[in-house]
């Protein structure tokens, strides 16, 4: 680690360097606005090393995020970057994140879906214009996944809690650490990967997932804790949507209701995404890794979009939330791993 840390130092000192002699930066105000950072977001290093090596890569990142926002300006992008708490990251740490998620498409041909069953389907043209599912209060707040790259299991009890909300009309938080700690048995990897619907397997054969409150979220892969006297849903089966359809996930969100999706983040500008509707041609619709919670669609200023819930917390994007390009091809392959529980 310490090896890497160093590497990214210098080619990062050089990069500084020619930066600054091009636009005669002051020194003092780089490293008060360091400082600032690194009070604001509580970041802590292990060495001066690292420290350097991070504080070259926020001013690397926060030199792209103001290149991005002048296109914004001139009208041609559609979304906004800023500085957050990701600014720092160096590429590893998203590559880690990414990594992880990858294991949803590798995984795919093993996965058993015992319970799956086709989605169902419906003429398109009678479908709302845009649909929010936040505004019917079928929506858990936004939760925060931190160093555990989970974010499968994050949409699986998302996608559920709002079924369980549809269904009883009660909204109850249900707890991702019971699912990253005991469903290694249906394919998933605790925080080194997993898949929606493998965890949708689990709980299905377990007869429910525990509620958040009494199985609280650990930041790791712990012991299996599971208490049958704890559980907050269950379900009886699960569909996946056709793959790459994006009709047919709409469908989906319009009829049924929030739907577990995977995309293709292996991109900086994802996780610096600040508002807009998030573009990306460069996003893969094949190599998807990362689980976002779908909610809701729309369209604006004749731009569609869909509406994700992440789990980065309520400080990233929209309130936790990223609008996402819709009708593009399956642009970062939010069609392409699909699938919602059923109770």
């Amino acid at each position: 680690m310490e090896g890497r840390l160093l590497f990214t130092l210098l080619t990062s000192v050089f990069w500084l360097v020619v930066t600054r002699g091009s636009a005669g930066v002051n020194v003092t105000s780089l490293d008060a606005e360091w400082s600032a950072f690194k009070l604001k977001y509580d970041k802590y290093y292990s060495s001066p090393i690292e420290d350097g090596a991070r504080k070259l890569a926020y001013f690397r990142n926060r030199l792209k995020i103001a290149e991005h926002n002048n296109r914004y300006a001139r009208g041609e992008v559609t979304y906004t970057r800023k500085v957050n708490k990701f600014a720092d990251w160096l590429q590893e740490e998203v590559e880690r994140i990414t990594t992880a998620g990858r294991h949803i498409v590798s995984s795919q041909s093993n996965c058993r879906r015992w319970k799956n069953s086709p989605p169902r389907t419906l003429n398109t043209s009678v479908l709302p214009d845009s649909i929010d599912w936040r505004k019917k209060g079928a929506v858990t707040p936004v939760k925060t996944q931190g160093p555990c790259p989970a974010t499968w299991a994050f949409s699986a009890t998302g996608a559920l809690e709002s079924q369980h909300f549809i269904r009883t009309g009660q909204l109850v938080e249900l707890s991702e650490q019971n699912l990253i700690d005991c469903s290694q048995d249906f394919g998933n990897l605790g925080c080194e990967g997993g898949r929606a619907d493998q965890a949708f397997e689990y709980i299905i054969q377990n007869k429910g997932v525990d509620v958040e409150e009494l199985y609280p979220y650990a930041l790791k892969t712990m012991p299996c804790a599971f208490d049958k006297g704890a559980v907050g849903a269950t379900m009886s089966s699960f569909h996946t949507v056709p793959q790459m359809s994006e009709e047919q996930l709409q469908i989906a969100v319009a009829t049924v209701g929030p739907v577990a999706v995977v995309i293709d983040a292996e991109h900086d500008d994802f996780f610096q995404y600040d508002q807009g509707i998030y573009d990306n041609p460069f996003c893969r619709a094949s190599e998807v890794n990362y689980g976002l919670l779908v909610v809701g669609y729309g369209t604006t200023n004749g731009i569609d979009y869909w509406i994700c819930k992440n789990s980065m917390g309520p400080d990233w994007g929209e309130r936790g939330y990223i609008r996402m390009a819709r009708n593009k091809q399956n642009q970062c392959g939010i069609a392409t791993s699909a699938t919602y529980p059923e109770i």
